[in-house]
């Protein structure tokens, strides 16, 4: 079984910094509209194809989260990556959503002006 992280732990790891890859299992499209803050991008479908390039330290402690509490993405690419030799890999369950609902901001997002 994953193991899981709060998005409160996971504020904290983000504020202290160290060997921590979060981690978005979402198709790029969605990466580009939006993602975590540092996050890179790993889409369930492409997992065994890029895990070497993407998460190349084997060791690092990878955080890996997708849309919502009802997203599965992150389970499965969290699962895929133990098979691959991952030793440290956590999911993120509350995903973009609790992020956002948290008020959190979103790297890569696109914000339309409102015309005055």
């Amino acid at each position: 079984m994953i193991a899981t992280m709060s998005r409160e732990q996971l504020q904290r790891k983000l504020e202290h910094g160290g060997n921590l890859v979060l981690v978005e299992a979402l198709p790029a499209s969605d990466f580009e509209d939006g993602h975590l803050p540092g996050a890179v991008n790993l889409p369930p479908d492409r997992v065994r194809e890029l895990a070497a390039d993407v998460l190349p330290n084997k060791d690092a402690e990878i955080v890996i989260y997708c849309a919502n509490v009802d997203c599965n993405a992150s389970e499965k690419v969290a699962e895929e990556l133990a098979e691959l030799g991952y030793p440290n890999v956590r999911v993120y369950q509350g995903g973009k959503e609790d992020w956002i609902d948290a008020g959190l901001p979103l790297a890569g997002a696109v914000v339309l002006a409102t015309p005055y």
